[in-house]
């Protein structure tokens, strides 16, 4: 489980990003959490990776504080959760195999186990075909596909993304979220944020609705609501 206890977080320009927030997220739960740009939501993400820190207020991970955590036991975590990211962040210079890769070895993987996981995972995201292009030759629903894959590559408990379709057409939106949905229905908690109706319309299930840091709305019934 995780869970937000009360959490604030005020930047030194005096921004509030989050105002008092509480919730929890169940294994294996699909949660959308909506909101404008400037709501919260990416602060959450950043807050459960150990990106940042609150100001008051605990995040916890299963029933350990995440800010209490230190370097060994952050690392553990982060391990734990996969992140995709609206801009891809992918290496430039490197395969698709070699993104993936990249993110096995620095968690201590194999080369056996390298070359055996690389190519299941990108079957799994639909892009076997495209295992030795480079990202300048994807396109972008392409490249966040191969986010996507390198985020679970690792069998991660939970996968966040943050803003994922930010950057694509409607087409590419809803392959990246049936993706998403079948990380979900194969047993991983998913974390989605995004400010796109379409995109809430399409995933169904539990949203939570930010609003100027606080929760607003927390429904089962899949409504974008502002």
């Amino acid at each position: 489980m995780i869970y937000y206890d009360k959490v604030s977080k005020v930047y030194p320009d005096s921004t509030v990003a989050l105002d008092g927030v509480s919730f929890s997220v169940e294994p294996k739960e699909f949660v959308t959490i909506v909101g404008q740009s400037g709501a919260g939501k990416s602060t959450l993400m950043k807050l459960l990776i150990a990106e940042d820190r609150p100001t008051s207020g605990s995040v916890f991970f299963e029933s350990s504080n995440i800010h209490r955590m230190n370097k060994k036991e952050t690392s553990r975590l982060r391990r734990r959760i996969g992140t995709v990211f609206q801009d891809y962040r992918l290496i430039p210079g490197k395969t698709v195999y070699e993104n993936i890769a990249f993110a096995m070895e620095a968690s201590g993987r194999t080369d056996g186990e390298v070359a055996a996981d690389v190519p299941h995972v990108l079957e799994l995201v639909d892009l076997g075909h495209k295992i030795w292009n480079f990202p300048g030759e994807l396109s972008g629903g392409e490249r966040q596909r191969v986010a996507i894959a390198r985020a679970i590559v690792t069998q991660p408990d939970v996968i966040l993304a943050d803003e994922p379709t930010g950057n694509l057409d409607p087409a590419n939106t809803y392959e990246i979220i049936r993706i998403l949905r079948k990380i979900n229905e194969l047993g991983r908690t998913v974390i989605l944020t995004t400010h796109n109706k379409g995109v809430v319309d399409e995933v169904g299930g539990r949203v939570i609705t930010m609003e100027k840091g606080k929760i607003v709305r927390d429904a089962k019934d899949g409504k974008y609501i502002l």
